[in-house]
C-alpha cells in the first residue's frame, strides 16, 4: 500500500474503535469502564453465540473494549503493526487479515465454553503482527522460523489473568497463514527487500 495513499486504513480502524468506545461509554454512563449492558450486547458472550445464535458478536466484539486502558493499549499496538501492514499489503489484503484474524481468534474462543465473555481487538492485531512478521521474512528470502519464534514469544509475554489467550492464538496463527500465502504468491521488489528488512525485530 503506497505511503502516499490518502485513505489510511489503520487510522480508520483506530478511529472506529475510539468512536465505538465513546458510544458505549456514553450509553453506559461510564467513561473509564464499559458497562455490563454494552458488553452483553456487543461483546462476545459465548453462551449467547452458542445457544441463541448471536453470531454477530464474533464481529462486534472486535470493536468493544473493557475500559480506557484496554482501548489505549490495543490502539497503540494497532498503530505500530498497522502502519507496517500498510506498507506490505494492499487495502483488501490488510482488511482481510484484520477481519479474518479477529474472527478466527473469536471463533477459537468458543471452545472455552458458554461462560466466557470477551471483548477487544487483540485477535485482529495479533493477526496483523503475524502476517507482517512472516511476510517480511519471506520477502527477503530468510527462514520463517524466526518469525514463528518471535510471534509465539510475544504471545507468551502477552498472556496473563483475564486475557483471552485463545483469541491471541487464533489471530496469530491465522495472520501467519495469510501472510505466508500472500508472500508465496507475490514477488516483492528488490527495493522493498533492501529498505524494509529492518521492520520486524527478530
Amino acid at each position: 500500500m503506497s505511503s502516499s495513499q490518502k485513505v489510511k486504513i489503520t487510522a480508520i480502524l483506530i478511529g472506529l474503535n475510539v468512536a465505538v468506545y465513546i458510544y458505549t461509554s456514553w450509553v453506559g454512563g461510564n467513561f473509564y469502564t464499559t458497562s455490563n449492558t454494552m458488553v452483553w450486547q456487543y461483546g462476545q458472550v459465548n453462551g449467547l453465540v452458542m445457544y441463541y445464535g448471536a453470531y454477530y458478536q464474533l464481529l462486534t466484539s472486535m470493536f468493544i473494549h473493557a475500559g480506557i486502558i484496554h482501548l489505549t493499549g490495543n490502539m497503540l499496538f494497532l498503530l505500530v503493526f498497522g502502519l507496517r501492514g500498510e506498507e506490505m499489503f494492499s487495502f483488501p489484503e490488510y482488511l482481510g487479515i484484520y477481519i479474518l484474524g479477529g474472527l478466527a481468534g473469536n471463533g477459537l474462543s468458543l471452545v472455552m465454553g458458554p461462560d466466557l465473555i470477551s471483548v477487544g481487538a487483540s485477535g485482529a492485531i495479533f493477526a496483523m503482527f503475524g502476517a507482517c512478521a512472516i511476510y517480511a521474512r519471506r520477502s527477503i528470502g530468510q527462514s520463517i522460523v524466526g518469525a514463528l519464534i518471535f510471534g509465539f514469544f510475544l504471545l507468551m509475554i502477552s498472556s496473563g489473568e483475564n486475557v483471552n489467550y485463545l483469541a491471541h492464538i487464533g489471530g496469530l496463527v491465522s495472520g501467519l497463514a495469510i501472510g505466508y500465502v500472500i508472500a508465496r504468491k507475490r514477488k516483492p521488489q528488490m527495493g522493498y527487500q533492501a529498505s524494509h528488512n529492518y521492520m520486524i525485530p527478530f
